[in-house]
Parts: structure tokens; sequence; C-alpha cells
């Protein structure tokens, strides 16, 4: 992994219903969590035999590469195996069931998770962890505001809709935690409800060695407030009532203008704001270092931090529109440019481009407060897009609530004015403080502006260095698939990931997508370990098969009839599909490896177990730091192997609210990959970084590509091939009868 190996979580498996039915259909209180069964902790021995069927295609590869033989090493991994269920993996189990027991949802949630994928990893959250959705335009605004200018500053069109953003959002919130319980409401809405509340009025906490989440205070002065930032200013905004209902979007636009023409009032008169916002794009352990100090500097930035934390959500207005020149990009034709050079066509590759790329990364991490747990941004043409720290939630929650945010446009009925008026600087009254919205100062020091000025450097190299892209496939969709080949669209879509990758790189990957396990009390995620025996028979079979010819070096291809390619590919769906369902109810093995792992460190080296001499730690002097304990199973290299995610993938809804979507590649020469299925095309959105030479977005988006159309015309010759053959066999059949 990029660093210290730890694990990035993307994005969660679709939720069935769309948002709109479910905030139409009567959703729960809290009391009704008890409708949820706990996470269960997973049977010993079943994790242990499904952890040595994943681990099988990598000894299989390995073996046809000339490297060690697949019965001997498999049959190593299962003695390791067996001495771990028969010996310490007994106490390991136990101790599991010791932590469910005083845990008040399940072991894992409460107690392991967060803190293990998120909390403790200490890179950025810029690219690498917090995740992105960039939101479609609105197109009842003006053409001539959409297609954006080069100009700077704050356009009114812009205001509007992000107070129609934030109105419908803030409705949502309402909605969702304000309601009654109601026996009737879906696990589905359960786990909706629970969620929603969580990615809100929180913030991530940096700490030495492990971060925090700031714990909710719903009696707090800011709990009906958002967090505004503009030009690095920050300002808190009222925006709801007490009791969280949403004030009338025309209050929440004229707040926001009063802020904005605030902001050009202190610009005009000379004043310029420390962007203390871009420390918390940096490395976690140096960012906490620079939060503590900040913290000693004055009691006003204790202030300004706790308002921060405690407010709702965080709303970012740019002063531009961002442009492909901003951000790393490809070289694009020149037909995809307008008459203006540095403009891109509206909805042209160039312009979505440079939407994903400031949604996620604006310049030198800008205007932006990363640890915020949700951020809405919009620039100047008023392109919005969201933002999270993902420690709370996964983003489907997020995907689920911005998808009503913006799905009915700006209600202009609910204005007096149907164009929003000119920002005038004559309406700028610093006295008007206190009607609805708050300054938030800071108090810094030259450490401090130096600090700041190191981490932008760092950012901007990160964000340099990071390629993103987005394929939208629209050939077919999720209508195809499962009518006409009748598999189903997500396995068939893994499928095409791991032949894509095996093209690119000739070699199996372990292969990461997410799971939800919202059936459960807390439950969030588990990995399905996508690579497999028969996923790998079918992406060998196929590697150079159709436009995979040119991946295959001469001499070395052969054609592999269609019939036997659809048979290899259908088994291939079926285990993973089986895997899929298994992690969804709590039998997946990654969740549960990771914590008897963890249960195990915790034991002390000599502690008496009936475990076996390859158990025994090596000695160690009496200066050395405490050895943790550790068993052959997991400190064998191909335990880590199968664990390292070069392809991290995550499915999201159909995304017809979203022009694309996000999250970092966990590995130097890995991709992170978010994909919406819908009912005719299939939507990828591509991360990789242009530091490794084994990784192209634009190359593996080609490759996704190919695979597709591959596997669309092995799947209808295969069936006409089978079609043929029951032809054949009904007329021998016949011919039978017949002499009969």
């Amino acid at each position: 992994m990029i660093s210290g190996g730890r694990i990035i979580l993307p994005y969660c498996l679709r939720v069935p219903q769309s948002s709109l039915f479910i905030l139409s259909s009567r959703c729960a209180g809290l009391s009704t969590m008890a409708k949820l069964p706990r996470l269960p902790v997973p049977d010993l021995r079943k994790t242990l035999d499904r952890y040595l069927q994943s681990i099988q295609p990598f000894l299989r590869e390995d073996e046809a590469r000339g490297h060690s033989l697949f019965k001997s090493s498999y049959k190593k991994r299962v003695q390791w195996v067996n001495d771990f269920e028969k010996g310490i993996g007994r106490l390991c189990q136990h101790k599991l069931h010791e932590l469910d027991a005083r845990s008040p949802h399940n072991w894992l949630d409460d107690n392991i998770w967060t803190n293990y994928a998120y909390l403790s990893w200490r890179v950025p959250l810029l690219i690498n962890s917090n995740w992105w959705l960039t939101l479609i335009n609105d197109h009842s605004i003006p053409e001539s505001i959409l297609r954006g200018d080069t100009k700077s500053g704050i356009e009114p069109w812009q205001v509007r809709r992000a107070a129609c953003i934030l109105h419908r959002v803030l409705d949502w919130r309402a909605r969702m935690v304000n309601q009654h319980p109601d026996p009737d409401t879906t696990r589905t809405g359960v786990w909706l409800l629970t969620n929603t509340e969580k990615m809100f009025n929180t913030c991530r906490l940096p700490r030495a060695g492990a971060d925090v989440l700031a714990t909710r205070n719903p009696a707090s002065e800011y709990a009906q407030d958002i967090m505004l930032m503009l030009h690095d200013f920050v300002y808190t905004v009222r925006v709801c009532e007490d009791d969280r209902t949403p004030l009338p979007v025309q209050i929440i636009e004229d707040r926001i203008r009063a802020v904005v023409l605030d902001v050009i009032h202190r610009m005009k008169s000379g004043e310029s704001a420390v962007p203390v916002g871009v420390l918390t794009s940096d490395d976690r352990d140096r960012w906490a270092e620079n939060y503590q100090h900040l913290l000693s500097l004055s009691p006003t930035n204790a202030s300004t931090f706790r308002a921060i934390n405690e407010s709702i959500m965080a709303l970012s207005l740019d002063h531009y529109t961002a442009m492909p020149s901003h951000h790393p990009t490809p070289t694009l034709p020149s037909s995809s440019q307008s008459s203006h050079a540095s403009i891109p066509v509206l909805d042209s590759d160039a312009e979505i481009h440079a939407h994903l790329y400031n949604t996620r990364s604006p310049p030198r991490a800008r205007n932006r407060f990363f640890d915020k747990c949700l951020t809405l941004s919009l620039e100047r043409n008023t392109r919005a897009g969201v933002m999270g720290e993902h420690a709370p939630v996964d983003a489907l929650v997020p995907s689920i609530v911005f998808d009503y945010g913006v799905v009915a446009g700006i209600d202009f009925s609910a204005f007096s004015e149907p164009v929003p008026r000119p920002l005038v600087l004559e309406e700028a009254r610093a006295s008007d403080s206190g009607k609805g919205w708050s300054r938030l100062d800071w108090v810094t020091d030259e450490r401090i502006k130096a600090q700041i000025k190191e981490a932008e450097g760092r950012a901007q190299a990160s964000i340099n260095n990071s390629e993103a892209g987005i394929l939208e496939f629209g050939e077919y969709g999720a209508d195809w698939i499962s009518s006409v080949a009748h598999l189903p669209p997500d396995a068939y879509t893994q499928l095409a990931l791991q032949l894509a990758w095996y093209r690119s790189r000739g070699v199996l990957t372990a292969t990461y997508e997410t799971a939800l396990t919202r059936m459960f009390n807390a439950g969030r995620t588990e990995c399905v370990r996508s690579a497999s025996v028969e996923g790998l028979e079918f992406v060998l079979a196929a590697k150079g098969w159709g436009r995979g010819a040119e991946c295959v070096a001469e001499g070395g291809q052969h054609e592999v009839e269609p019939r036997a390619l659809l048979s290899l590919l259908q088994q291939a769906i079926q285990t993973h599909a089986r895997r899929t369902r298994e992690a969804a109810i709590g039998r997946g093995i990654d969740r549960h490896l990771l914590g008897l792992k963890l249960m195990l460190e915790e034991l002390p080296v000599d502690a008496i177990t009936s475990t076996s001499s390859s158990d025994s730690p090596s000695k160690s002097g009496p200066t050395d730091p405490p050895q943790k304990r550790t068993h052959p199973l997991f400190a064998d290299p191909l335990f880590s192997r199968s664990q390292e995610w070069k392809l991290s993938t995550s499915g999201l809804s159909a995304g017809d609210q979203f022009r694309g979507t996000g999250f970092g590649a966990g590995w130097e020469d890995g991709y992170g990959i978010n994909y919406l299925i819908a009912p005719n095309r299939i939507k990828f959105c591509v991360e990789s970084k242009f530091s490794s030479p084994l990784t192209s977005t634009n190359k593996f988006k080609q490759h996704i590509a190919d695979a597709l159309q591959d596997m669309r015309a092995i799947c209808e010759a295969g069936e006409l091939g089978l079609k043929d053959q029951k032809k054949k066999l009904d007329g021998a059949d016949t011919r039978v009868q017949a002499r009969l």
C-alpha cells in the first residue's frame, strides 16, 4: 500500500431503492434498531477454509510461472491453518466473542474497523482517503453561466444554487432524524436513518498516532449552523431551527450573500485570510502537531475549532471556474476546445475532468477543511461537488442524500426574485455580523504560516501525481447483462475489471470489492475477494481473445471457442456472487481475520497455549520493544500478498445525478475504481498515480472498454454456439425416435 500497509475503504454497494423512494417511505426512529440482528463473529473453521480457497489462485499462478509447486505450497498453508484452529486460534476466537459480549453494537464496528481502516492511518486525507462526488449541472441556470469564464469572483447564481442544494440536504436530515418509530420500516431504512445522523455535526480531529472523531453535541450553539469557506475565510451560518427544520431557502440565500459581501468588504480593505485549512491536507501526525500548536496560541483558535467541529457540514464557495490548466490532464484534441482556448466546451471530457479535480483537490488544497466529514463545494459557474472524510460513514450514504439534494434543481417559486441580484459592495456592512452568521478567526504565528506554505507544496505535489478519469461505457448496461446475458451485473463488471487488469499487467492481483453489512445493527462493510480460481481460469483463457490479442506475445495467442469461454465466465461469476452473498450476511473473511490477528497480538508472548513449536516467537533482548505475538498463518508473505488490493473497487448506484465519483488508489502501482451501473451504460471512475510506470488511468480505461466489448461478444457467440449444439442434439434425438 502507499503507506504503512493500511487499507483504503472504498465505496459501498448500491442500495436497491432510490433516494426518493426511501425518503417518501415512512422511516423509523432509533428505537427500531432492535429490528436488526448483531453482526456475528463468523465460524472459525469456515473462515479458515474460505481463506484457503482465496489463496489458491495465487499459488496456481506461482506454479505456472515456475515457482513452488501448488500441491506442496498449499499443503503447508493447510498445516498452518489447522495448527491455528486447534491451538491459539481457539483463544483468539474466544476473545472476539468476549469483545462482542461487551460491545453495544458488535465486535467489529464498535472496536476495530474505524480505527484500523481510517483513524490510525497517517497519510494525508487529500485523495488518499476522502471520497468525492461531482454533481450534475442544473440546466435551469443560464447557459452563459454554466459555460464558465476566466473571471474571478462569486457569481450570484452560485450562491442561489448553493442555498437550494443545502436546503434539500438539510430537509433530508430533518426528515430522517425527526421521524417517529414505524414497525414496518425495512432494514435498509433503519440502516439509512442511523447513518444519516453519523455524517452530520462531526469532524475528524488530528491526534499523534491515531485520530479521533469529534463527539456530537446536539445542544451546541453551532449544531444548526454550517461552516462556510470563501477565499480561505471561515464563517458559521445559521441554516436550521433548533428542531433541525431548515430555514426557508430564501433566508439561507440571503445569509450566504451577506457572508460573500462581508468577504468582499474585507478584501477591499486589504485583509487576507491565513489558509489554515491547508494544514488539514497534510500528513496526519504533522497536522496533529500543528493543531496543538494552534491551540496553544490563543483561546480564539479553540473556539474556532469547536465551531467547525460541531457545525452540520461545510460549504466551500470557490471564486473561479476550474480549468483544465489548473490540474494534470492528458493532452486533449483541439476539437474538444471552444473558441476561447482556455474554456472547454460544456460537458466535454476536459470540462468534466476539471470539475472532478476541483471537487476533490482544489489547487494548493485551498478553501477546504479536509477533516470535515461533509463538504459541498461550488465553483463560480455553479458546478457543484461533494467531498467527505471517510471515517463516520461510507460514501453510499451521502450519495443517497445528495441524489435527493440535486434531483429537483432550483425551485424558483421559493424566491422573491427569479434572477438573483448582483453582488454589490455597497450592500456589505461589517456590522451585519450576528444576523444569522458569524466570522471565525485564527490567531497564527510565523511557524504556522511557514507550515502552511510547506503543506501547500506537498498537497500540490500529491494533486499533480494523481491521474483521475472517467469512462462512460455506453454500449450496454445492467439491462442487457441481466436480461440477455442472464448474469448479475455487479459480478459481471467485476470480471471485466479482472480481465482488464490481467491484460494490462499479465499477473494476478488481490482485488477488493466492498459489500455492505447493512442487515446488521451498526454494520458497515466487508471485503469481497474478487480474485478466484474460476476468475483466473477465465482471464487466462480470454486474455488473448478478441481485443486482447495485442496483449499476448506473438505466437502465444490461441483461440478458445466462445462456448468454452462463456462457461468459464459463468462459473467465475457464480463464485463471485456466492462470495458477495457471504460477505453481506456476515460470513466474509477479511474482517474476521483482522480481528483474530489483533486478538493474537494482544496476548503476552509467553502465553500458555496449546500451539505448535512453529508458533514460538523469536527471542528478543531486554532492551527490545515488546514483541507482538504472531503465527505462521499471519506471518506468511502470501497472507499479506492476498491483501495487497492493487485493484480497490466498489459499485454505487446508477448515478444519474453524478457526473463522476471516486476515491484514491490504495497502492502506488494500483487503481481506485468506483463504478455506476445504469440500465444502458456503466460509468467507471478511475484513479492512479503518474509516478508509477506500471499504471495509466487512460490506458486502463481502454482495457476496461475492450474487456466489456469482448465479454459481450463471448456471451452472444457462446449462446449461439449452445443453441446450435442443442439443435443438433434435438435433431439426433428425433432421428433416433424415428428409427424406433
